[in-house]
């Protein structure tokens, strides 16, 4: 059984991430959307762990510097609960690969809202763009429609938030 604990990561390069459109995959719950690279927890695995070796995996680059950002809390009427170690990357080495997950390309993050993202996806990418302190973000989705968004506890859909603006 996978983990339900998992990591993301945007890497960073002159103003643009490296963005996942995932279209490869069969049954996957992200099917045709833009995300950034990252996967479950192997067994024994700390978050940087996954996060190094996820990043290597799909897009054959080692990550020298990284931030941890947030957790991401996913609840869905369509799959269990997910636990996400969110992160942004400012340093690599080595050649990016073609992923096997989907098409990897730089996005620069002005664009970002013009792809087919995850409602919530659109929260957390304001947040790390605001450079916000490290936050708890609560994500409740029914299908595809985003229900519920709580950061640090605090209810954004009904506080009419600039946050989700």
């Amino acid at each position: 059984m996978k983990s339900n604990l998992t990591t993301l990561c945007y890497i960073e390069k002159e103003g643009s991430y490296l963005m996942l459109h995932r279209v490869s995959k069969k049954n996957d719950i992200n099917k045709d959307k833009w995300i950034g690279v990252g996967g479950h927890f192997e067994e024994n695995e700390s978050p940087e762990e996954c996060l190094l070796r996820e990043a290597k995996e799909e897009t054959g680059l080692t990550l020298t510097s990284w931030r941890f950002r947030g957790i991401v809390t996913f609840i869905s009427d369509r799959w269990p609960t997910e636990y996400m170690c969110l992160y942004t990357a400012d340093g690599y080495t080595g050649n990016l690969k073609e992923c096997d997950e989907g098409k990897l390309e730089w996005v620069p993050i002005s664009d970002l809202d013009q792809l087919n993202l995850w409602e919530g996806d659109k929260i957390f990418h304001k947040l790390i763009i605001e450079n916000h302190p490290f936050f708890s973000l609560k994500l409740r989705y029914e299908g595809d429609r985003l229900m519920e968004a709580l950061l640090d506890g605090k209810d954004l859909l009904k506080q009419n938030s600039r946050i989700i603006e």
